[in-house]
């Protein structure tokens, strides 16, 4: 089977190695070097190459990279071309760890004692117990789930929102648009893990900040686009919102003269909350190209209908 890697070199070179050892019957071909494009079957990617069915006629999937697929054009696509995002334990545990430092940080305070800090003042502030805050997450995929097990485990007041129901034991869920109102409500810190659609572009801004409990804080680890800055600015201003931790921006980076930088309720990382790795990822990859082979479905095929 041949199939082509279009991503970062490094770990490309890494997959190559690391399919010829365990699956020596895979031929991975790093980009630009394709081999024979007319047997490639399999394109993994963060973007294709424009009219991908041009350079490789025999196409029969797109993988993506990393956790997301929205950075495909899927108009672009053929309608019946699988695409799939990658699912593998590395991508999960990074996202699960990140949104467990930004919650107990803004659980306990952090970012009014790094104030305090910069100005040289010794204050302390009442401290409250994690089954008194509670933290709704926007989004029950994966990486949603994870994240709030791990947060029930620490006891947080825990609930879930998602576009369909579902059921999470020791989360309190809600779903659709009748019920984001009342889900926004009993967060007192949000988390976003949605990911990019024509639904939740735009979706962080002042209509929804003002629907969360006065002096809420928000964890913004899904797609930079669903971010409306400027609401965000204003809020942390009026004290509707108390601190943010920004994960995802657009444009990324920002501009240094953009406000985020210098924010004192702002915490600002550079698109690091999951990353991809190299080799839980490629026998995730290995796992899907053999249920491929199977005729079985792949772990992450997308609904091209949701987009995700």
């Amino acid at each position: 089977m041949h199939i082509v890697y279009k991503s970062e070199a490094t770990r490309g070179a890494h997959w190559q190695r690391w399919l010829a050892e365990h699956a020596p019957d895979v031929q991975l071909h790093i980009w630009p070097d394709v081999g024979d494009a007319e047997q490639v079957e399999l394109l993994v990617a963060w973007q294709p190459p424009e009219d991908v069915m041009a350079t490789f006629p025999n196409l029969k999937a797109l993988l993506s990279v990393g956790a997301g697929a929205d950075q495909f054009d899927l108009s672009q696509l053929p309608p019946d071309l699988p695409v799939v995002r990658m699912i593998e334990p590395g991508l999960t545990q990074g996202m699960v760890e990140y949104v467990t430092f930004a919650v107990l940080g803004l659980h306990r305070d952090m970012p009014r004692y790094f104030q305090q800090q910069r100005a040289a003042t010794w204050q302390t502030h009442p401290i409250r117990t994690a089954n008194q805050r509670r933290v709704g997450v926007m989004g029950l995929g994966e990486l949603g789930q994870a994240s709030l097990q791990q947060l029930v485990s620490l006891g947080f007041e825990c609930a879930g929102w998602s576009r369909t129901p579902r059921e999470l034991e020791g989360v309190r869920c809600w779903h659709g648009a009748e019920q984001l109102a009342e889900f926004l409500a009993h967060s007192d810190i949000l988390v976003c893990l949605l990911p990019l659609t024509d639904n939740t572009r735009g979706l962080l801004n002042s209509e929804l900040f003002a629907q969360l409990p006065a002096g809420a804080a928000l964890v913004q680890v899904g797609r930079g686009p669903q971010l409306n800055h400027d609401d965000l600015l204003t809020s942390l201003a009026s004290g509707q919102l108390s601190a943010a931790v920004i994960d995802v921006t657009d444009p990324e980076p920002l501009p240094p003269e953009h406000p985020f930088w210098q924010h004192p309720a702002i915490w600002l990382t550079p698109h690091i909350a999951s990353q991809t790795q190299t080799d839980s990822a490629v026998a995730a990859l290995l796992d899907n190209l053999r249920r491929y082979q199977r005729g079985e479905p792949m772990v992450g095929l997308i609904d091209r209908n949701r987009g995700y």
